[in-house]
């Protein structure tokens, strides 16, 4: 094995990783915008905007990533008649799949909290977006932490797909340095281990959170 090899080549991946990790803050941050507007839709009265809301989640949880991504990047510009940026491509197919995923998680988090909660609110003259926004949110964010770490992670893996369209996150790196250096082994061994050291720090980050809003 030629760690010499692996040696060089860090701080070209370490860019990368650097690239992974902007595209999945981004995606997970918008990702997290979209899903709570969503998961609220689905709780909500107003049934057409309920129906909307688990068709989107539905659709995007039910297909592929790689399929929503190529969606976006090559199919929309038929849509639209221009093409679309690779780095704009890559965070509105994940932002789209994320939100899926993190509207499924409010939802839950919502859910979990006491129903008397709304039934007190609105018994102190609160709307129901009112008493969801000052009662039942903050409450259910402290429950909703775990699993949008995990949502992070996931995405900080699943982002390695937008390589496919030739954005230079940390896996296309390792594909264009092979490419020159034909050392397969050494290089997915420095990709691998650096995506581990990625998603050890998050899961870290994720347990300080937790104890700090001490989750349950």
């Amino acid at each position: 094995m030629n760690f010499e090899l692996m040696t060089d080549s860090i701080p070209l991946l370490l860019a990368g990783a650097g690239i992974t990790v902007e595209i999945t803050a981004m995606s997970v941050g918008i990702g997290m915008l979209i899903g709570s507007m969503v998961g609220v839709a689905r709780l909500c009265t107003v049934k057409p905007l309920r129906y909307l809301a688990n068709v989107y989640v539905d659709f995007i949880r039910g297909t592929p990533l790689l399929v929503q991504i190529f969606l976006v990047y090559f199919a929309l510009p038929g849509l639209i008649g221009t093409r679309v940026d690779p780095f704009l491509a890559a965070i509105a197919a994940c932002s789209i799949n994320s939100g899926a995923y993190v509207a499924e998680i409010f939802r839950a988090g919502i859910q979990s909290i006491d129903k008397g909660q709304m039934e007190a609110g609105r018994s102190l003259g609160m709307s129901w977006a009112q008493t969801m926004r000052y009662i039942i949110m903050p409450q259910a964010f402290k429950r909703i932490i775990p699993p949008l770490g995990n949502e992070f992670i996931a995405m900080l893996k699943d982002s390695s797909l937008v390589s496919v369209i030739g954005f230079e996150e940390l896996t296309r790196r390792g594909q264009l340095i092979i490419a020159r250096t034909y050392a397969s082994l050494e290089i997915w061994l420095a990709v691998a281990v650096i995506y581990l050291v990625m998603t050890f720090c998050v899961a870290r980050l994720v347990g300080v959170l937790e104890r700090k809003f001490d989750t349950k």
